[in-house]
C-alpha cells in the first residue's frame, strides 16, 4: 500500500473515535434512565402537553404566583405546609438527579396540595449548571424533572397534573463560573398554572 493510504487508514479510526466521543462532563446519576431526549429549538426538551410554549409566556397558560392552600393541604402544624408550598425550588448535587432528603418535605407538601386540588397543574422545570455539553445538560435537566415527577406520582398525584421541561444550562438562576453559582443552578422549579 502507498504510505499516504496507510496513514489515512491509520488515522480514520482515531478520527471516528474522537468524533463519536465527547468532552462533556458526565453527570450520570447511575440510574441510566434510558429516556430519549430531544432538543427542539430554544434549547428546551419537553414532555407532557407543553407543546413548545415557554412557561410563563403570554402565549401559554397564566403563571400563578401564590398557591391557595386548602384545609386538606395543611396538617396539624397549621401553616407548616403553607410555608413548604412557598418553596418552589429544590437543588441537586453535581452529576446527580436524586432528590436530597432535605427536600422531601417540600415535595410532599406540593404532592398533598396537588392531590387535594385535582384541577391544579404544575410544570416541573429541570435546570443544570454550565458544565457539560448542551445536549448532556438538557438530558440531565430532564432526568431531574422526571425525578420530581416520579416522587409526586408515588405520593398519589395524577400524571395528568404534571408536565416536565428541561432547560439544561440555558436559564441560570445565578451568574458565575464557580461552585458558588453552580450550586444554585442545579435545580428543579415548580411553576403552577391556572
Amino acid at each position: 500500500m502507498r504510505p499516504v493510504i496507510k496513514l489515512v487508514l491509520a488515522i480514520l479510526p482515531m478520527l471516528l473515535f474522537i468524533g463519536c466521543g465527547s468532552t462533556e462532563v458526565k453527570e450520570d446519576d447511575g440510574a441510566g434512565s434510558g429516556d430519549t431526549v430531544s432538543t427542539p429549538g430554544g434549547g428546551a426538551s419537553t414532555s407532557g402537553t407543553l407543546d413548545g410554549t415557554p412557561l410563563g409566556s403570554d402565549d401559554g397558560g397564566a403563571v400563578v404566583d401564590a398557591i391557595p392552600v386548602t384545609d386538606g393541604a395543611v396538617n396539624n402544624e397549621g401553616s407548616a405546609d403553607a410555608d413548604l408550598l412557598s418553596e418552589r425550588k429544590i437543588y441537586f448535587d453535581f452529576d446527580l438527579s436524586e432528590i436530597k432528603e432535605e427536600y422531601r418535605a417540600i415535595l410532599q407538601a406540593h404532592a398533598a396540595y396537588l392531590v387535594v386540588n385535582p384541577n391544579a397543574s404544575v410544570a416541573i422545570e429541570g435546570h443544570c449548571d454550565e458544565r457539560g455539553t448542551r445536549e448532556y445538560n438538557i438530558a440531565l435537566g430532564e432526568r431531574r424533572a422526571h425525578s420530581v415527577l416520579q416522587f409526586l406520582t408515588l405520593q398519589g398525584v395524577s400524571k395528568d397534573q404534571i408536565r416536565t421541561v428541561s432547560f439544561g444550562e440555558e436559564r441560570p438562576d445565578v451568574e458565575g463560573h464557580d461552585d458558588s453559582a453552580w450550586k444554585w443552578n442545579r435545580r428543579a422549579v415548580f411553576v403552577y398554572s391556572e
